[in-house]
């Protein structure tokens, strides 16, 4: 079976609800604060690949700093806007969870079941 990487913000309602879910479910799995051991442009790009996604699929719009860089007034590449996600998690939609060859953003929580099918 793949190793199961979990790449939270611990704070995170979500985050938390599918750490929890794992857990009870007896999964192993590795967590990631993707705040304290911060995204490589490689990894993250590896992980938007697996998930079928590109960057500005990721974007957390409700964030500060996604209305302090004017995202609606700018036309920024999916190139920009994944430099600044590494620059900036804030701007990262999570938990990110991937399994093998698949990840998924397991939002709502409920979605990392779509892993195991």
């Amino acid at each position: 079976m793949s190793k199961i990487t979990v790449y939270e913000k611990p704070t995170c309602t979500t985050c938390r609800k599918v750490v929890k879910s794992l857990t009870e479910n007896g999964v192993e799995f590795e967590k990631i604060n993707y705040y304290v051991e911060p995204f490589t442009k490689k990894n993250l790009q590896s992980l938007l690949k697996k998930m079928k996604k590109k960057p500005s699929d990721l974007l957390r719009k409700n964030e500060k700093v996604y209305k302090d860089l004017r995202f609606k007034e700018k036309n920024y590449t999916e190139k920009q806007i994944l430099d600044l996600m590494i620059k900036d998690p804030d701007l990262v939609q999570r938990p990110i969870v991937e399994k093998g060859a698949k990840a998924i953003l397991a939002r709502p929580a409920e979605k990392i079941l779509e892993l195991f099918n």
